[in-house]
């Protein structure tokens, strides 16, 4: 099964209901990049009038999850996932709509290699940007990600 960003957005609305009732949603994926928005809006607001950064972070998340999650379906192997560690930095208030890329996908298929050769986990940094609709950084998260072949 090829990800596609209406499969990711259907697993997000029935697994993920918080980043999918906040607007979170996969524009588009492919085998190096994935491209994650979100909408400033009520339901996803500060008291600041900006959006909260805990939707920030599940778009940037996201933007990072989706790209292992392909890589590891298309390994066919049977290998887990999991937030080690992350960090963000806040540049700009972020208002209209927010886009987040990560263009880390041939980090994965490096980290995923050694993962399958070994049988050992490995843990690996990927980072996601958000940029505003003027193209301007308003913030940028960077996850890290553990992964297991099970046995």
């Amino acid at each position: 099964m090829v990800l596609s960003p209406g499969k990711i957005n259907t697993f997000n609305m029935f697994k993920l209901p918080s980043a999918y009732f906040s607007g979170v949603r996969v524009k588009y994926i492919d085998d190096q990049k994935c491209i994650v928005v979100v909408k400033h809006k009520w339901i996803n607001q500060n008291p600041f009038k900006s959006m909260f950064w805990a939707v920030q972070g599940m778009a940037a998340e996201l933007a990072t999850g989706a790209l292992v999650l392909g890589k590891i379906k298309e390994s066919g192997k049977n290998i887990s996932m999991l937030v080690a560690n992350n960090n963000g930095n806040f540049t700009k208030k972020a208002t209209g709509k927010i886009t987040f890329t990560c263009i880390d996908g041939k980090l994965i298929e490096d980290v995923l290699s050694t993962a399958i050769k070994t049988g050992e986990g490995q843990t690996f940094w990927m980072q996601s940007i958000g940029v505003n609709e003027a193209g301007i950084q308003v913030s940028n998260f960077n996850f890290e990600w553990s992964i297991k072949v099970k046995t």
